[in-house]
């Protein structure tokens, strides 16, 4: 909660920054900010890093870790280029997402989203390929500027995939010929209608697919927080029975598979 307060404050100091005639004391005080929060950023990176104990490298092995890492510490080696020196700045406001469990679920959706949309990617193109070729032979001489080569035909469809101007290519279809009414009605149905539904489908079932691993790992987590109380309360006493230390096995062994389920 400490470090998304900081984010938060050092957003709020970067979009001041963007404001037209600001008093230089205001700038010299969200310069002053901006630096603040790196150095608590610097500070939380240390104690993360330090906190595997004598396996700093685990640190490593999860994506957001070395986000984080490579974020801040490229902060100091690019200091003297203004451009990249502010898109690194914005980037770590991108650390809030680790924060927020519902945008992971969201971020981890479309993640898994991006290999079936990559497939549904080529065949909108060849889709758009085979209609822009129609739509070349069909309007291509009465219309060159939409229609005159398979570039500005493609075009035209992909603007049509969101159905803009959908009733002035309709209607300059039309004035060429009759088959424009069965050639653009189709594509729609076909096409675009088609494109919208898998899309939402895959994006939905990627998104189901997140909760339901989101929910498994908070579940375990649950789990191993009980363990540990239950383990806790076995030994605070600092005295362990034979039928204590069966009980106490056994849960090192839940903790051990549930460990392992997380990997």
């Amino acid at each position: 909660m400490v470090i998304s307060v900081v984010i938060l404050i050092n957003a709020i100091s970067l979009a001041t920054l963007t404001m037209p005639d600001l008093d230089s004391r205001i700038v010299e005080l969200c310069e002053q900010i901006d630096l603040i929060c790196f150095v608590v950023y610097c500070v939380e990176l240390v104690l993360r890093i330090l906190s595997y104990g004598k396996k700093p490298w685990e640190f490593f092995k999860t994506g957001w870790n070395i986000f984080d890492f490579a974020v801040v510490v490229a902060t100091p080696i690019f200091a003297g280029q203004t451009a990249l020196l502010r898109l690194l700045r914005l980037l770590r406001l991108i650390r809030l997402f680790r924060f927020l469990p519902e945008v992971r679920v969201l971020t981890t959706s479309i993640t898994r989203s991006l290999p079936p949309l990559m497939s549904l990617g080529a065949l909108i193109f060849v889709a758009l390929f085979m209609y822009g070729m129609l739509g070349h032979y069909i309007f291509g001489e009465s219309d060159p500027d939409n229609w005159g080569s398979i570039t500005s035909a493609m075009i035209s469809l992909f603007i049509l995939l969101t159905l803009e101007n959908f009733p002035n290519y309709l209607e300059a279809g039309i004035d060429v010929t009759p088959w424009a009414i069965p050639y653009f009605l189709s594509y729609v149905f076909v096409v675009v209608f088609t494109v919208l539904n898998v899309l939402i489908g895959v994006m939905l079932n990627a998104m189901e697919e997140a909760r339901e691993e989101n929910r498994k790992h908070n579940e375990r987590m649950n789990k191993l927080s009980k363990i540990v109380d239950d383990v806790e309360v076995m030994t605070e006493d600092d005295e362990i029975s034979h039928a204590e230390l069966k009980k106490l096995k056994a849960k090192v062994a839940q903790m051990e598979k549930l460990l392992n389920q997380s990997k």
